[in-house]
């Protein structure tokens, strides 16, 4: 009999005891600072995601050789 053998009423069992445990107010504050850590992770991913982006544009942006710019 492994963790994955629970089933449901061993996962409510367990909801139950933690309910009981920490109490409503502590859960909803927890999940609360879980949500906003997970929308801080994606603004930093799509932060990076942007100067990766700015970088590879920079780069990319002038890409004529010397002498052929005194000609233009």
């Amino acid at each position: 009999m492994g963790i994955g053998n629970i089933g449901l009423p061993g996962i409510l069992l367990i909801a139950v005891v933690v309910l009981v445990l920490f109490g409503r107010g502590k859960i909803s504050g927890l999940m609360g600072e879980v949500g906003k850590g997970i929308t801080s992770f994606k603004k930093g991913i799509n932060e990076g995601q942007q100067e990766l982006e700015e970088e590879a544009s920079d780069v990319a942006k002038d890409v004529t050789p010397e002498d052929e710019k005194d000609k233009a």
